[in-house]
């Protein structure tokens, strides 16, 4: 099980405005500190944590962050009009277009996908895979 997963940002101002504009749609709860952000899932009285937790944090050596070759984190909306909705709030919260929401032909027939970039360049997807929902071929 992935516990957390951690980007780093070097504006935290502006990776806070483009996290915030979907994840808290997803039930992530952000928490700020000297340190970075913090998004967490709720966690109910006497459940256990619910994970991953997902970071955004100034890099530890000092140095200018960067986005991952081949890395992408992605997040499971409610459905494909939610992914079009978190896209579209994604995007005019400063991130990057990399590909519209829709059905790609290499994925199964009810996976809906967006992609993003957040500001400092790392790959995010918003994706639906809910089989209650049209699919592509129908």
């Amino acid at each position: 099980m992935i516990a957390y997963v951690t980007v780093g940002a070097d504006d935290i101002t502006r990776a806070k405005r483009f996290y915030s504009a979907f994840l808290p749609a997803l039930d992530y709860a952000l928490k700020e500190g000297p340190e970075g952000l913090s998004y967490a899932l709720p966690v109910a009285p006497g459940q256990s944590i619910v994970l991953p937790d997902f970071y955004v944090k100034p890099t530890f050596d000092g140095h200018p962050a960067s986005a991952g070759n081949g890395a992408m984190i992605a997040f499971e909306a409610n459905s494909q009009s939610q992914v079009r909705d978190l896209h579209a709030a994604a995007l005019a919260a400063g991130g990057l277009d990399e590909g519209q929401p829709g059905f790609r032909a290499s994925y199964g027939s009810h996976f809906y996908v967006g992609y993003l970039r957040d500001p400092q360049g790392n790959k995010i997807a918003l994706f639906s895979n809910n089989p209650v929902e049209p699919g592509r071929d129908g």
